[in-house]
């Protein structure tokens, strides 16, 4: 299995997370993930939420890496220098906060988190699905258009 992995630093500031949003839809975009695919999507709503629990909760710089798998695959891993495990929390009603892991946990194949030097790494995992030909009843001939 092959594996390319680009980084990003991220300083302990809120505004880095829009920085880490751009830096990432260019680096998709550079590995064949179109920005109309919701599979960019989704990986941008991931990363957007584990880089502010880093940059929010521990007040620390973090390093944003993403792994592209030749299969296709993608992980996403934000490391910090906070030794402290990810709390998820449950949101309530109106909440503005507390939403995060739970939106990781809901969008993600697999997330889960390690420890990484003095501190911890959390990751996640989306498979993208491989593209097949429809077929079977309902199943339209190549360049016919349905009305």
């Amino acid at each position: 299995m092959q594996v390319l992995q680009v980084q990003l630093e991220v300083g302990p500031d809120p505004a880095e997370v829009g920085r880490a949003r751009r830096w990432a839809r260019s680096r998709l975009a550079g590995s064949g993930i179109g920005d109309d695919e919701p599979l960019a999507e989704t990986l941008v709503l991931l990363i957007s939420e584990l880089v502010t629990n880093a940059v929010v909760h521990t007040g620390c710089p973090a390093v944003l890496r993403m792994l592209f798998a030749a299969e296709g695959g993608v992980r996403v891993e934000v490391a910090d220098a906070s030794d402290r495990p990810p709390q998820p929390r449950h949101a309530e009603g109106e909440d503005t906060n507390g939403r995060g892991l739970e939106l990781v946990d809901g969008l993600a194949d697999r997330w889960g988190w390690q420890r990484e030097g003095a501190g911890k790494s959390i990751w996640c995992e989306v498979d993208r699905a491989p593209v097949t030909p429809v077929s079977g009843p309902g199943a339209m001939a190549p360049g016919r258009v349905r009305c």
